[in-house]
């Protein structure tokens, strides 16, 4: 086995032509359209980012999303949301230029998921139709979710990615109380999940060998919490990951991260 293993695009992960699961969330046809994300046209969000590691070097950021146009997915019409400039938030990375419709009680992203860890390249993958919000469900029923298995090769050694992008109804609250004061009624709240495992298959002394370099865990999970006729209002996003040590080898990464990401509302306007 060689003594250096080059992984330089760890995280960077290319899934396509992946679709959404959704079990039993059919709303029979008798939901009202949900006023928990407003999609008119020039609606717009802003939200303060603060994590972990902020600092004087690496300051609180602002971002700003808003709803662009209309714009038709396989003859469907969609919203298409848009940022002022390149988000670091995990919600307004994950909604960015992506098309979002509201279906009864729920809302659908169809698109590209896709976000930076700040260590290499984003995450990315395409989803179809997932849901990330809904209205009322059980708590912790599984509102939408997709999975595989990729095979890539990076620096010449083959990668086996598995993967798990789910939502979760995470339950209601009657309000959120922010520490300045601002006080946002009838919360609901739902929780994105991303699950990874990486392996490789090594040939030692001409067998080969099956190496986890990382075991099937939580990479990201994200919090968030939407306020009836606002929107999202708060999200708490944790990014995590730890990799196995392999004897003799060397990682460019790394071998465990750990961050905590807030995104809190500082404006907003509904038309």
């Amino acid at each position: 086995m060689k003594t250096k293993f080059l992984i330089t695009s760890l995280l960077l992960i290319f899934l396509t032509s992946c679709s959404s699961d959704n079990d039993n969330n059919s709303d029979n046809g008798n939901e009202s359209p949900t006023e928990f994300l407003p999609l008119k046209n020039n609606n717009y969000w802003t939200y303060d980012i603060d994590s972990d590691l902020s600092s004087t070097t690496n300051p609180l950021t602002r971002d700003s999303i808003y709803v662009a146009n209309d714009t038709l997915i396989n003859s469907v019409t969609y919203k298409k949301l848009k940022t002022l400039n390149i988000p670091t938030g995990f919600f307004s990375s994950t909604l960015r230029n992506n098309g979002i419709k509201i279906d009864g009680s729920k809302l659908l992203m169809t698109g590209n998921f896709s976000f930076d860890f700040g260590l290499t390249s984003p995450i990315s993958l395409n989803v179809t139709d997932f849901i990330f919000f809904k209205e009322s469900a059980i708590v912790g029923q599984v509102l939408s979710t997709t999975s595989g298995t990729i095979n890539q090769t990076v620096q010449t050694y083959p990668l086996t990615i598995d993967y798990t992008l789910k939502s979760v109804y995470n339950g209601s609250q009657a309000s959120y109380l922010f520490p300045n004061g601002d006080d946002y009624a009838d919360i609901r709240k739902t929780k994105i999940v991303l699950n990874l495992k990486i392996t490789t298959v090594q040939t030692v002394s001409g067998i080969p060998v099956t190496i986890t370099i990382m075991p099937a865990q939580d990479v990201i999970v994200s919090n968030q919490y939407y306020s009836k006729n606002v929107g999202m209002i708060y999200a708490n996003t944790v990014l995590n990951y730890q990799l196995n040590s392999i004897p003799n080898v060397t990682l460019p990464i790394p071998s465990t991260f750990n961050q905590t990401q807030t995104e809190s509302i500082k404006s907003f306007l509904i038309n």
